[in-house]
């Protein structure tokens, strides 16, 4: 059963919080480039790049419901373990959940500033400053989580063998 759990959880940390990583570390620069654009996309009557920095928002709120599930397993694979009360573990959720307020409290909403903006009639002069705080609250976000996942390999003071 721990086999099963562990998979699960690192299948979907893997796709959840890796494609949030990604998309959120692109969507500033897309966001900018759609509000500076200047020219309009084919047919839609948006701003070029509009388009794909609204699939970057989306993949990274879709992801960051579906990535709930990472937390659930990766508690009940650390319960299975028995190692709930070690402090990397302890560490590591701390952290999971500074990432999940940075995402649903900055990132997240940066994100839906910078679409306003692009589908508006701002500039790219306009946004830059919203841009460039949300490329730096996504730096640290990524940071926590390569934290975690540093964490959780290299298990500091754990008993389970490493």
């Amino acid at each position: 059963m721990t086999e099963f759990l562990l998979s699960v959880h690192v299948l979907v940390a893997i796709v959840t919080v890796g494609s949030i990583t990604v998309a959120a570390s692109m969507f500033p620069r897309v966001a900018l480039r759609a509000c500076g654009g200047g020219g309009e996309a084919a047919g839609d009557g948006r701003p070029e790049g509009t388009g794909t920095a609204v699939l970057l928002h989306r993949v990274c709120t879709g992801y960051a419901v579906a990535g709930v599930v990472v937390p659930v397993f990766g508690v009940a694979t650390g319960a299975q373990l028995g190692v709930l009360t070690d402090a990397w573990l302890i560490v590591s959720i701390v952290l999971t959940v500074i990432a999940a307020v940075i995402l649903g409290l900055a990132v997240l909403p940066g994100q839906r500033r910078l679409l306003a903006l692009a589908e508006g009639a701002s500039t790219e002069e306009e946004a830059r400053p919203i841009a460039t705080r949300l490329a730096m609250v996504t730096g640290i976000f990524n940071l926590v989580w390569a934290v975690v996942v540093v964490l959780m390999i290299v298990r500091p003071g754990s008993t389970t063998g490493v």
